[in-house]
């Protein structure tokens, strides 16, 4: 298992792109959680094999229909991050 964390920058608040990104965190079986940041971005955390985890990327890319995504930046977690079971929304800083 893999960790990563994503910035998604453009028109994604307001656009329904963190109930998209739960969406397609489930179908992926990855774990994990997506908040809006008060700077206007989306920052996404998840766990899974690395090819999911892929597809998780590449779907946060597109963003769903109403969402404009002008940039993704992408770290890698530690060993020792746990998301915790499923994916979900959190709120809050």
């Amino acid at each position: 298992m893999e960790g990563r964390r994503w910035l998604v920058s453009g028109r994604v608040q307001g656009v329904g792109f963190r109930a998209f990104c739960v969406r397609a965190a489930n179908s992926l079986g990855v774990e994990g959680w997506v908040r809006n940041l008060t700077d206007g971005r989306v920052e996404v955390v998840a766990t899974g094999r690395p090819d999911d985890l892929g597809r998780l990327a590449e779907a946060l890319g597109r963003g769903p229909g109403y969402a404009r995504v002008d940039h993704v930046e992408e770290s890698t977690l530690d060993d020792s991050t746990d998301c915790g079971p499923g994916f979900d929304v959190r709120f809050g800083p």
